[in-house]
């Protein structure tokens, strides 16, 4: 059974970081590309960042050179470093990994496997 499980969240002041784990487990995602997404009460569910295959990374406008996602394929965990966060960054964070495609997606619809989240809460 495939589990993907988020951790790190937690209440943060503006300005401040987090890193966010997903690990990953019931099979190896190495060569698959895996994402992070939010959702924010009364908003859709957003894209924030995918990570493809061969390590390469594609960011939402809204979280470029604020956020950095990373993979350790040896723990088959992917990582969310959110720095300068900022109160509209409040949300239930998600990660995603895709079956076997190695390109990534910003549509969540191509993401076959989810975790059930970790709440993120900045304040100002």
């Amino acid at each position: 059974q495939v589990q993907l499980v988020e951790s790190g969240g937690g209440l943060v002041q503006a300005g401040g970081s987090l890193r966010l784990s997903c690990a990953a487990s019931g099979r190896t995602f190495s060569s698959a590309a895996m994402g992070w997404f939010r959702l924010a009460p009364g908003k859709e569910r957003e894209f924030i960042t995918f990570i493809t295959g061969s390590g390469n990374t594609y960011y939402a406008d809204s979280v470029k050179g604020r956020f950095t996602i990373s993979r350790d394929n040896a723990k088959n965990t992917v990582y969310l470093q959110m720095n300068s966060l900022k109160p509209e960054d409040t949300a239930v964070y998600y990660c995603a990994a895709r079956r076997s495609a190695s390109y990534g997606s910003i549509r969540w619809t191509d993401y076959d496997f989810w975790g059930l989240g970790t709440q993120v809460t900045v304040s100002s």
